[in-house]
């Protein structure tokens, strides 16, 4: 009897051992939850106050800043806007001359053509006298009293070789004075020539006023004033590149198989360097890709590309445009690889007044005897003889 009671005393102490930690397990489990929460809420009260104690201070550090800081910002803002705004006129005023843009790039900016054909602003169409040289301009006193008078109704675009000393060029205040281009080596009858060519179309077609282009040596003179070239050019419904089939050596004889087959020997064709040509076929030939590279590969030796890629493109793909003639007038009635040079002494009135009237040809469609606007090659002793008869034969005065 007693060893069951103590038995029974024994249970109801391990039962109030076991309920007693129950109760202590619950009441820690219960204080961690207490203690979890308070944290968590004191860490959000926490983080706001922060907050609100930053944007204070920011606010506070602002309102404290002098009042011309604020002046300033919106002052460099509004000169940001004005500076990076492009109206059309700055985008239509062509880049200086003296740019430094490679061939490539030049040649891409020069080939991007509006498709609006119609212009939103008052358009004067100007005519891009392109002056190929070696040095300066020779006769420059003459072509100073053509151009005098027709400002804003011509540019002017200068090649001469790299190593000219512009120290030489012409005086501040000449209608060619920083009207030079970036050049390069040119040499004659090479492919080189035509590049320079293309740059100087290239440079021209920056300006959207210029309508007409004509090509220049510094031996070339005009045959006629102002009015009479800027009207005819303007008025014309075609372009002036010299074009002819010639059998033989200096013909077809300079074709290249090579070439084949995107020019044919029957495509091949020559002419004149010396063109006049409108705003849509000078794009079209500083954007030729196809036909030009074909030159600069397989016209070497004695085929001279100066003679043949315009003549050849133009006729294969603008041949019904063309007047298949050029309006510069040269001798090669002696014969031998370089046309006539004309000195002092062959200079007369009656000399002149051939080269201006002793032709015959055809001028939108109706015969004229105006077939030569410029002629070549007078040598610079021929000068004052031509500014003595440029008043009364050629009406330049």
């Amino acid at each position: 009897m007693k060893s069951q009671n103590q038995n029974q005393n024994q249970n109801l102490s391990t039962s109030f051992t076991k309920l007693f930690n129950a109760q202590l397990h619950i009441l820690n489990l219960l204080s961690f939850f207490i203690f979890f929460g308070c944290g968590l809420i004191f860490g959000i009260v926490l983080s706001f106050s922060l907050k609100d104690f930053s944007f204070n201070l920011h606010i506070t550090q602002f309102s404290l800043s002098p009042p011309s800081t604020s002046i300033k910002l919106a002052a460099s803002s509004q000169k940001l806007s004005n500076s990076s705004r492009v109206g059309l006129a700055e985008f239509l005023k062509p880049p200086n001359t003296t740019h430094d843009m490679e061939d490539a790039e030049l040649l891409w900016r020069a080939s991007v053509v509006p498709k609006i054909p119609e212009y939103p602003f008052k358009r004067v169409p100007k005519v891009a006298f392109l002056f190929l040289t070696r040095g300066p301009v020779l006769l420059a006193p003459l072509w100073e009293k053509f151009f005098k008078g027709h400002e804003g109704f011509y540019s002017i675009y200068v090649h001469s070789s790299p190593s000219f000393n512009q120290s030489d060029a012409e005086p501040e205040g000449s209608v060619f004075y920083g009207r030079r281009i970036p050049s390069r080596e040119v040499k004659w009858g090479g492919v080189n020539m035509i590049e320079a060519e293309r740059r100087l179309l290239a440079n021209a077609l920056l300006d959207f006023s210029n309508e007409r282009f004509v090509l220049l040596s510094e031996s070339c003179i005009p045959l006629f004033n102002f009015s009479v070239i800027y009207s005819h050019l303007m008025n014309s419904t075609q372009n002036f590149v010299e074009v002819y089939d010639l059998e033989g050596p200096v013909g077809r004889g300079r074709y290249s198989f090579r070439m084949a087959p995107k020019i044919k020997i029957f495509q091949w064709r020559k002419g004149s360097q010396w063109f006049q040509m409108d705003r849509n076929l000078a794009t079209e030939v500083v954007s030729d890709t196809t036909y030009f590279p074909l030159f600069q590969k397989y016209c070497k030796g004695s085929c001279y590309a100066d003679e043949h890629y315009l003549p050849t493109f133009v006729n294969m793909k603008f041949g019904a445009k063309n007047a298949n003639r050029t309006l510069t007038w040269v001798d090669w009635s002696h014969g031998g690889p370089h046309p006539t040079r004309f000195v002092r002494s062959s200079i007369t009135v009656q000399f002149l007044q051939k080269l201006r009237s002793g032709s015959r040809c055809e001028y939108n469609g109706k015969r004229t005897d105006i077939c030569h606007l410029f002629a070549r090659k007078f040598l610079p002793n021929t000068l004052d003889r031509l500014l003595r008869y440029a008043p009364t034969v050629l009406h330049i005065s």
